[in-house]
């Protein structure tokens, strides 16, 4: 029997591995993007973490990328599914507009992105656990926003 939530797991650490590689060559980025969409379809199996993360996860590698029609099309699905998902935290709400702003800032929508960007940061101001606002507060902190805060 598959164990769906293992290999979905699995899957994530890789892609992470893969994110935090200096050398990554072209061929790590296709095993990126083939991990990120794997651990998706795992985790959604298994009946894992709300389909926002993994939609989440796949824009978040399309933006690292600099390929933004498919980082935009997963950042409006991880929005779709936050906004109509029974269940989700309220970290999955600011990452859903995160993905959206990173998304948009790497197809060079640069004002949609500081909308976004704005938005992802007040939503992450309302994160009511303090470890996990101050994770989210370092991930926004890595995005592409140049431009986009006057730096």
């Amino acid at each position: 029997m598959t164990d769906h939530r293992e290999l979905g797991r699995s899957l994530n650490g890789l892609v992470w591995e893969l994110l935090g590689r200096a050398d990554r060559t072209a061929g790590d980025d296709a095993r990126m993007v083939d991990a990120a969409h794997a651990s998706q379809y795992h985790w959604r199996e298994a009946g894992g973490p709300p389909g926002t993360r993994g939609d989440w996860l796949v824009s978040h590698v399309y933006a690292v990328l600099g390929r933004g029609e498919p980082a935009l099309h997963h950042a409006r699905r991880c929005l779709e599914l936050a906004d109509a998902g029974p269940g989700v935290a309220d970290f999955d709400h600011a990452y859903a507009a995160e993905a959206m702003a990173r998304a948009l800032a790497c197809a060079g929508e640069l004002d949609q992105a500081a909308a976004w960007h704005a938005r992802a940061s007040a939503a992450g101001a309302a994160i009511a656990d303090d470890e996990d606002r101050e994770i989210f507060t370092g991930d926004l902190a890595t995005g592409p926003w140049f431009g986009l805060r006057g730096g």
